[in-house]
Order: C-alpha cells, then sequence, then structure tokens
C-alpha cells in the first residue's frame, strides 16, 4: 500500500520499460502503413487488390488479439505469463518485418506470404504487451501509466515516420539486385524491436508484481465464464464502454483515411503538405498522453472522458463549418486554422483513449485482464474494418465535409453510451 501512496514515480521505470513493447509497435505500424502499399504497387495496378492485402492486419488483430490475449492470463512460467509470449512472438515480428522489401524485391509471391507471417507474429504479441501493464501497475495509476505508455507509442511513431523513414531514400548493394532504395528503414526498425525486447526481459520481472499479491485467488476462471462477465451480467459498464469505444473509434478511422485528401481536394495544398493534417492529431497525441492520465486521476475517468467525446463533437462541427466560415481567407492562415482545429482534436482524442483501457483494466480481476485486453481490441479492430467503407460511402454520397458529420455522429453516440458506465474508477478496486 505504501508504493501507492507515492504515486507513479514509484513505477515510473517499470512502466518506460513496459512502455518499450509499445514503442516497438509504433515504430513498426507506421512504416507498415506507409510502405507496403508501395511494394505492393510494384506488383498490382488495383487498388483495390492492395486495399485487400492491407487489411489483413486488420482481419488477423480481429481473430489473434482476443485469444492471445486469453491464453497468457492462463499461462504459468517462471519468466511470468506475459514475458513468454514477448520475447518469442516479438522477435520473430522483427525478423518478418526486416524481410518484408527484401520479400518485395523477388515475387509478390514472396511478399504476400512474409506480411502474412508478419502480422500472425505481431497481432498475436500485442494483447500480451499491453495487458503487461496492468499486470505491474495498481489499479489507482493506470490512467498516468497507460498515458507514458502512449507516449512512447507516440515518439515511436515520429521516430519512424520522420526519421527511420529517411532510410528508405539511401541507397544499398542487395545481392542479386544491385543497389537499391526503398530498404533500409525496415531492418533498422527490427534492431530497434530487438533491442527493446532485451532491455524488457532483463529488467521487467512479472514475479515482482505488487498487483498479484491483491489478488484474492490464484484459480483461473474459465475463458467462456469471463466473456459472461462481460456480456452477460446484469450489470452492463464494460459492455456500455466497448460499445461506446467502438462509436468512437468508427469515428476515428473514418475520418483518418482521408483527412489527407479533405486537404488536398477541398484546401489545395501538396501531397507532402495534406499528410501534416494527421501529424497534428500525432503530435498531440505525443504530447498530452501523461497529462491526460493525470487530469484523469484528479477529476474522475469517467468525467473526463464525457468532457472530451463533447468537446471533440463540437471541434468536428467546426472543422465541418471551416470551409464554409474561412472561404476568401489567406491560404495560409485558412490552413492554420485547420490545423489547429485538427490539434486540438488531437488533445481531446488522446484524453479519451488513455483513460478508456484503465477504466476497462478495473472491471477485470488479475485473472482476467488478457481477456478484456482481448475484448478493447476486439471492438477497436471491428471498427477498423467497417469505419473506412462507412465514412467513405457517406462522401460519396454528401461530398468531402460529410467527413466530419460522420465522425461528430459516432462521437456523440459514444458519448450517451458512456453515461451507461457505472464503474471503472480506482475506487472501484
Amino acid at each position: 500500500m505504501e508504493k501507492e501512496k507515492k504515486g507513479l514515480s514509484g513505477y515510473y521505470a517499470t512502466t518506460f520499460l513496459i512502455g518499450l513493447g509499445f514503442f516497438t509497435m509504433g515504430l513498426m505500424d507506421p512504416l507498415y502503413d506507409n510502405y507496403v502499399p508501395v511494394f505492393l504497387g510494384y506488383y498490382l495496378d488495383s487498388s483495390f487488390l492492395v486495399g485487400l492485402i492491407m487489411t489483413l492486419d486488420n482481419i488477423l488483430a480481429i481473430l489473434l488479439i482476443p485469444i492471445f490475449s486469453a491464453l497468457s492470463d492462463r499461462t504459468e512460467t517462471r519468466i511470468g505469463r506475459r514475458i513468454p509470449y514477448i520475447i518469442t512472438l516479438l522477435p520473430l515480428s522483427a525478423l518478418f518485418f526486416a524481410l518484408v522489401p527484401f520479400s518485395a524485391l523477388d515475387s509478390l509471391l514472396m511478399l504476400v506470404i512474409t506480411v502474412f507471417f508478419l502480422n500472425i507474429f505481431k497481432q498475436a504479441v500485442r494483447g500480451p504487451v499491453v495487458a503487461l501493464m496492468p499486470d505491474m501497475v495498481p489499479a489507482d495509476l493506470r490512467s498516468e501509466a497507460n498515458g507514458v505508455i502512449n507516449t512512447m507509442g507516440g515518439l515511436a511513431t515520429i521516430l519512424g515516420t520522420v526519421l527511420l523513414a529517411r532510410l528508405m531514400d539511401v541507397r544499398i548493394n542487395v545481392p542479386g539486385h544491385g543497389e537499391v532504395d526503398k530498404v533500409l528503414a525496415f531492418p533498422v526498425a527490427s534492431v530497434f524491436v530487438v533491442i527493446a525486447v532485451v532491455l524488457l526481459f532483463i529488467f521487467v520481472k512479472e514475479k515482482n508484481s505488487t498487483v498479484k499479491e491483491k489478488c484474492e485467488s490464484d484459480e483461473k476462471e474459465p475463458m467462456l465464464k469471463s466473456l459472461k462477465g462481460i456480456f452477460g451480467e446484469k450489470e452492463k459498464s464494460a459492455l456500455f464502454i466497448l460499445l461506446s469505444l467502438l462509436c468512437w473509434f468508427i469515428a476515428y478511422q473514418g475520418i483518418l483515411p482521408f483527412v489527407g485528401v479533405y486537404t488536398i481536394e477541398e484546401m489545395g495544398t501538396s501531397a507532402g503538405t495534406a499528410a501534416l493534417s494527421s501529424g497534428m492529431v500525432g503530435i498531440a497525441y505525443a504530447a498530452f498522453a501523461v497529462p491526460s492520465g493525470k487530469i484523469a486521476h484528479r477529476f474522475g475517468r469517467k468525467r473526463t472522458i464525457r468532457v472530451s467525446l463533447m468537446a471533440i463533437v463540437v471541434i468536428l462541427a467546426l472543422v465541418f463549418f471551416h470551409g464554409t466560415l474561412t472561404e476568401g481567407m489567406d491560404p495560409a492562415l485558412r490552413l492554420a486554422l485547420f490545423w489547429a482545429l485538427l490539434f486540438l482534436f488531437g488533445i481531446f482524442w488522446v484524453t479519451v483513449v488513455t483513460n478508456s483501457f484503465p477504466m476497462l483494466w478495473q472491471m477485470a480481476s488479475y485473472n482476467t485482464i488478457g481477456i478484456y485486453t482481448g475484448a478493447y481490441y476486439f471492438f477497436s479492430q471491428l471498427a477498423s474494418i467497417v469505419a473506412p467503407p462507412l465514412a467513405g460511402g457517406s462522401i460519396d454520397l454528401f461530398g468531402y465535409p460529410a467527413l466530419f458529420i460522420f465522425g461528430l455522429v459516432f462521437m456523440l453516440a459514444a458519448f450517451l453510451l458512456m453515461r451507461f458506465v457505472h464503474r471503472g474508477e480506482p475506487v472501484d478496486d
């Protein structure tokens, strides 16, 4: 109990080291999303086929994350229950990630096989990586700890897109192919992943967890019984927060793929400048992840999330009217105002994301943290599959500004659903 009174300061080292696992995901994901379509374009002229292959990671995520999260709940080894998955699956992810650009030089078949195995290992390990933090950090500090981990993920995204991506322009000699570019960033990122795994294995000791000591029983609940606890019990807080996050992720995943195109089509920016629109959200995400956890610690998670969702609704309404209200303005000022709104969106978005996971973990026992983690990812990945076609359909029917009304409607639905969430605060431990 004494450690909890010290606040997160007593857990910063542990949280940072656990965050290395999240860092690896933030490093690989943006490089994968930006350059695998380029590699597929070597062989495929159809954007539909490229998009179909690119949804492979979402499909595997919705299947594998819940399964391996739940399996890690029920795993018992000398080195812990999450670490065995992390030290085997993450290095395998790194290996296949490094091979992606080289397989792209060989053939479409080799590229698809490499991408398939990469996604198998990367999505299987994601649940155990995320569930490790609530295993090691007390319940009342998880919002702040999740802020630290989200910041590391944001920094990894910046490292991957700003620094490592530049290595794609460096030409290297590949046996059998001569001097080529668009290769080096992937193996270099893989080295960072392996280093992170080694540090995590050496310094994070699951057996030293103080959270496990507070668990009432080591008895393993059957998986189906645990799922019934989420969907079948009279008290529906867990179900309503899952439905809420489904709605807010549909809003976010619907807007994200099209915001750059909106900037080009509606505001006349160049393709290079358009990327800064989503970049504003990423910068705010990295900067405000930790403060958002501290705010929730002071004012409560549910209240903080609902206020943030309503703020996002207002911001999306302003973005919708932005084109009309700023028509005739200096183009640079008009674009700056648009970016400012997206930056504000990012502040409140990271506040929602940082605090929703700890709310759901609060409803789990030590023995079911992985199952609840898997449920979170099932709903968030489901959103990433259904949102882009829904948002694209709204654009086809009503034009690009309708994108922000689409997001507004689903954010408002999430706000209303959160009203029915009555658990998830630290005092509910």
